[in-house]
């Protein structure tokens, strides 16, 4: 519901004291937005109003009581409808609402209420429908200007679900101004498959650009706070995940959809024996359950142990006010996307959405990986980081460094004089000139520079060590070109590209190189910074 104000229709045309009490008392908690008292008062007139009902009914006579009775309890499953939506209970909130309609089918307020709990769930033509027919109601011409900023919400948010047309410009270029912008849900060219890599993965099914945005998905819970330092930032750590999960059981309980895409991630058990569920299971426009289950605690406690995100991970961005929290959250087809070392996506994070999309060009069949930990590490530091997430990482990049490791003695001395503080231009013209003898071509060339990243950012930051090794070396703009297109872009290699050119030209004035730093800027941000200026704003250029 987002906060949104609402009005109380005055009604006081009531069967009885008692009546015009309760509805009083819960009008009351509504106004005070003490939610939960509010539904039990609600409840208590809403059973009054029905037994009054039936009770006059069945005497045959005073069909004005009856009407008024049932104008009040149209009213008050709206009302009830409204503080249900605010507990996020929305399944409970339709029937409300339904029950309503089913006295007066085009009862504005309801009609309002119903298309605000449809948004809650992204189901955006439905709502749009809602909008539409409040429109027919006599109280339309008094809110015409609220009824419009919705249908045109509604239209806005079913164009971006179905074609994945987002723009984040002019909130960035705003600096972050407001709250976050609403967002809708997508799911692009993407299927679940079983994965070589752990259990199931997201595929891609088309091959998608750089910069392309692959899913846009609303947490299903999520908990931010500001962590202090040692004892006092462990302890609110624990707070924040102990209120995560009483918010993400709470969704299960009140939600059938949410309990079934939840009992469909991995609890870490059994990875090769999982089913595979179907892409549309996570759509928003899944219909409706009516039943309310709950999960076994330990099972649950797995699930969210394996499958929870942290908004500030390595290959993620936090934008907007969010960026000044740490926040642990629950985004169920992202959690599906695994590791690997040379990473083909990333994710931005705006409001409670998560937004990923391709950090480099990826084909169709390849599989969307992460990095969840600093790719830009020798082979052994990833296999410690590695074993630290509790599991071992068999990507074709560990493979090929295996395999030149064990063959290789030159390697293990690099290695060995990295670890005692060698000279970073020896290193690195080392590793160059061993590439050449070790017949390193392509994109392999890329995965080593990358392992050393440590050396290069050194060398290419120092003046000092450029007047002496810089002939002996490759480029920067050589080295940032191959590293970005082996593990995707990331704010380090942007950064780089960045100051180097503005220490070579002093400005951005250079058009070819400006172009090869807004492409980086779009395997970090996405093409959802569709405007140069506030690519060039992100990029700290402007």
């Amino acid at each position: 519901m987002g906060g949104d104000q609402f009005e109380l229709e005055e009604d006081r045309d009531g069967p009885s004291e008692l009546l015009q009490s309760l509805r009083s008392k819960a009008t009351e908690l509504l106004l005070r937005e003490e939610w939960e008292e509010s539904i039990l008062v609600y409840t208590q007139f809403i059973d009054l109003s029905r037994s009054q009902i039936s009770k006059i009914g069945g005497s045959g006579s005073d069909s004005d009581s009856i009407s008024k009775l049932r104008r009040s309890l149209c009213l008050a499953l709206c009302n009830r409808a409204e503080a249900r939506a605010r507990l996020r209970d929305y399944l409970e909130a339709m029937r409300d609402c339904d029950q309503a309609l089913e006295i007066e089918n085009t009862h504005f307020k309801t009609l309002l209420c119903k298309g605000k709990v449809l948004l809650g769930l992204s189901k955006y033509s439905l709502a749009l429908e809602c909008f539409k027919t409040a429109l027919l109601d006599s109280q339309a011409s008094d809110n015409l200007e609220t009824v419009t900023v919705y249908i045109e919400k509604c239209k806005k948010l079913e164009f971006q679900a179905k074609t994945g047309a987002f723009d984040l410009s002019d909130w960035i270029l705003s600096g972050f101004r407001g709250r976050s912008p609403e967002l809708a849900e997508f799911i692009g060219s993407i299927e679940i498959k079983k994965s070589e890599v752990s259990g199931r993965g997201l595929f891609a099914t088309k091959n998608i650009v750089a910069g392309t945005l692959i899913l846009v998905t609303k947490a299903v819970a999520i908990e931010r706070g500001i962590l202090g330092n040692g004892e006092s930032g462990e302890k609110a750590q624990l707070i924040m995940w102990k209120n995560f999960i009483e918010e993400v059981t709470e969704s299960v309980i009140k939600c059938d959809r949410t309990h079934r895409v939840i009992s469909t991630l991995s609890t870490g058990q059994d990875e090769d024996n999982l089913e595979i569920p179907e892409i549309s299971l996570f759509r928003p426009d899944e219909a409706f359950g009516d039943s309310k289950r709950n999960l076994e605690t330990e099972k649950l406690l797995s699930i969210l142990d394996v499958n929870s995100l942290v908004e500030d991970a390595v290959s993620a961005k936090v934008m907007g006010k969010n960026k000044e929290y740490y926040g642990v959250g629950l985004w169920t087809l992202a959690s599906f996307i695994n590791h690997s070392c040379i990473p083909n996506a990333r994710r931005l994070h705006v409001g409670d959405y998560a937004m990923v999309h391709a950090s480099r060009d990826i084909k169709a069949g390849e599989e969307i990986s992460f990095a969840y930990f600093d790719v830009k590490s020798p082979l052994e530091k990833r296999k410690e980081m590695a074993e630290s997430w509790g599991f071992c990482c068999g990507c074709s990049r560990c493979k090929f460094e295996s395999l030149l490791f064990v063959t290789n003695q030159e390697i293990r001395e690099i290695e060995m004089g990295l670890e005692r503080g060698v000279d970073a231009g020896n290193a690195v013209y080392m590793v160059e000139e061993g590439m050449k003898r070790w017949k390193v071509k392509g994109k392999d060339k890329g995965l080593l520079r990358a392992s050393y990243w440590g050396v290069y950012d050194d060398i290419y930051n120092s003046d000092r060590l450029m007047k002496r090794w810089g002939r002996k070396i490759p480029t920067m703009e050589v080295v940032v070109d191959s590293v970005s297109d082996v593990i995707g872009s990331d704010e380090r290699l942007m950064k780089m590209a960045v100051e180097g050119m503005m220490k070579k030209n002093g400005s951005c004035s250079n058009i070819v190189e400006m172009e090869k730093i807004m492409k980086l800027g779009k395997g970090v941000y996405g093409k959802v910074v569709s405007k140069k200026k506030a690519m060039k704003t992100l990029l700290g250029l402007e």
